[in-house]
């Protein structure tokens, strides 16, 4: 009982991570900067990883989508590819998370349906890892460009995507961890097995008890002779 509740838990934290995971990628503010005037915010800069666009102070709008994929940037690349491949993950460690759980009655045996769960942690453990190495790829960046006095380009901050993607990760490598301990929980506690031995027939169980009745001899007959 207590491993079923374990992996509904797990299921419900991986299925949230995969969700905010899902939800980083088309979020707009990666990176953000404002330009401060007097009294109010003149213009706000942000990007992600499919446009970068600017805001001015009465909520207009003007965006521009990168050109090309082959002219982009090595770390833009490398963060698009990782957190398609964490949203693809996650699908399918979705899929074997729900065959893999006890409370359903699809996967075969336990120890198959363990086997699978397990599986489906590494799934999501894999997919958090991508997910956490692609939003620390872009943030350092940011603060790199951010520290370094000889940048002369417009720098940014850290955007509240990074914070989503970071949360999210983490949700998927805590569920997917607590997947795999159920396998170890399955294989150590097998199931008793009990051996058939057949039906007893009604005459062997039945006990033979002996007859304390004596029996009775028949009375001697004695002739006239016997007592001469």
């Amino acid at each position: 009982m207590a491993s079923t509740s374990a992996e509904i838990i797990a299921f419900l934290l991986t299925i949230s991570g995969w969700v905010l995971v899902s939800s980083t990628l088309p979020t707009d503010y990666w990176k953000v900067s404002t330009i401060d005037g007097t009294v109010i915010t003149t213009a706000t800069y942000w990007a992600n990883l499919w446009k970068t666009c600017v805001t001015d102070s009465t909520g207009v709008s003007n965006c521009k989508d990168f050109p090309s994929m082959l002219a982009l940037d090595g770390y833009i690349q490398a963060c698009r590819g990782l957190m398609i491949s964490a949203v693809c993950l996650g699908f399918f460690g979705a899929i074997f998370g729900l065959v893999g759980m006890k409370c359903t009655k699809v996967g075969g045996s336990d120890q198959t349906k363990a086997k699978i769960a397990c599986l489906a942690g590494l799934i999501f453990i894999l997919s958090g890892l991508c997910s956490m190495t692609s939003c620390s790829l872009y943030a350092n960046r940011i603060t790199s460009e951010f520290f370094d006095p000889s940048f002369v380009a417009q720098k940014y901050e850290l955007g509240a995507a990074l914070f989503i993607g970071w949360a999210g990760a983490s949700l998927c490598i805590i569920g997917g961890s607590i997947f795999c301990f159920s396998i170890a929980e399955n294989t150590s506690s097998p199931r008793r097995g009990y051996a058939y031995n057949g039906a007893t027939s009604v005459m062997s169980s039945r006990t033979k008890v002996p007859n304390s009745v004596p029996e009775k001899t028949p009375p001697k007959h004695f002739d006239k002779n016997a007592y001469v």
